[in-house]
């Protein structure tokens, strides 16, 4: 017999706390947090995940053990001969790059006035460059009649749905947003100066001449600006022209001064090995790479790469010009070797394929190329210097 008053419906396992297809009550459903924004300038290396930032040169990013930048946490040396100043080039892409990217730059040694000759940016990149010069070649094809015709039908084509704003609407719906994606290394104009709010911010630290190091005070303020910025930022220690006369008092190139300054930087670069790099120039016509302060330094840098230039020549000789592939390229300037790469044995990743290959250098108004080196024909083979080849075998060939 029942106990139960009749006509009253039994209560839903929702209403008691009960859900269908589990025991116990309902869980807390998780609040959704907003993504974090991506840091500009960085992107994953693909050999091993690592987060990466570009020197400013596209070719020498490909050239850094696979990992196609440099991994943060890395210092690189760049060593030149002679009385050019090719090194000192890639440095400013190198700090030209973090100012684009909002990065802190911290120049030990070199005042305001070699931030203030940072190579100016161009807009668009190489890509842009390369769309212009498209755009001009096919306007130039065009009869002059015929030039608006484009203009003419892009209503007619806008009505029909394929016109600018539905591709707009395209991209959008296809990637989500609006905005490119960010760019990881941009296109510089050595004739042109860098203008961008974040020059101001570069930090500025002279070296101090003392009785003691020279280098403790410059330090200091290095850890304590490192060590006060926002967790999220990424730092660019720049060294140009390491131990010069010009920058550096007379006991800065003492051991125990250089050697106990470059092990600070090394731990510096191990604490904030996710948020700061370094590179440094040194010119071997000083300090070659004989002496053995020349070899610690290398020791104590992750990568080495030095700079050879050719001799001036007032007219072109075979070797100046064997390294372009075509006559439109621009020889090459000088050498370039890969004495040691930051692969990171210790903890995986990276290749040092490179070290040992021939590489040739050009320096050009807007870019620093970086190709393989290549011998040129031999000197009594005048058809493979010319390129004339005869279409077959002649006559007196034939003859036995």
């Amino acid at each position: 017999m029942s106990f139960r008053k009749r006509n009253i419906g039994l209560s839903s396992g929702t209403a008691r706390g009960i859900t269908p297809n589990a025991v116990g009550p309902t869980p807390a459903q998780p609040s959704a947090q907003p993504p974090s924004q991506p840091i500009l300038g960085l992107r994953p290396s693909p050999v091993d995940g690592r987060q990466t930032t570009s020197t400013g040169t596209l070719t020498l990013d490909n050239l850094l053990a696979g990992h196609a930048g440099l991994v943060l946490g890395c210092s690189l040396v760049i060593e030149e001969s002679g009385t050019t100043d090719f090194a000192g080039a890639l440095l400013r892409y190198y700090a030209a790059e973090g100012v684009v990217q909002e990065h802190q730059l911290h120049v030990i040694g070199a005042g305001e006035l070699w931030g203030k000759a940072l190579p100016g940016l161009i807009e668009g990149g190489e890509a842009g460059e390369v769309k212009r010069r498209e755009a001009k070649g096919e306007k130039m094809k065009i009869a002059w009649r015929y030039e608006r015709l484009g203009e003419f039908g892009a209503g007619v084509a806008g009505s029909r749905g394929s016109g600018p704003a539905s591709d707009k609407s395209a991209v959008t719906s296809a990637t989500g947003a609006g905005t490119a994606p960010p760019v990881f290394c941009h296109t510089f104009d050595l004739t042109k100066r860098l203008v961008h709010p974040a020059i101001s911010s570069i930090n500025f630290i002279p070296l101090a001449p003392s009785n003691g190091s020279p280098y403790t005070s410059a330090l200091n303020r290095l850890s304590n600006a490192i060590s006060s910025s926002p967790p999220n930022s990424i730092h660019r220690v720049i060294i140009p022209s390491l131990l010069s006369p010009a920058l550096y008092p007379p006991n800065a190139s003492s051991p125990e001064h250089l050697l106990q300054f470059l092990h600070s930087i090394r731990a510096l670069l191990s604490k904030y090995s996710s948020r700061m790099t370094a590179m440094i120039t040194l010119p071997l016509s000083l300090y070659p790479r004989s002496s053995g302060l020349t070899r610690w330094i290398e020791l104590l840098s992750d990568g080495v790469l030095e700079l050879a230039p050719f001799p001036h020549l007032s007219d072109a000789s075979p070797t100046a010009t064997s390294g372009a592939a075509t006559t439109q390229e621009e020889p090459p300037q000088g050498m370039l070797k890969v004495h040691r790469l930051p692969v990171l044995h210790e903890r995986g990743g990276g290749g040092d394929n490179n070290v040992g290959e021939d590489w040739a250098f050009t320096l050009s108004r807007r870019k620093f190329t970086i190709k393989p080196f290549s011998l040129p024909p031999l000197e009594g083979d005048h058809e493979a210097q010319q390129g004339n080849t005869s279409a077959g075998p002649s006559k007196a060939d034939l003859e036995f």
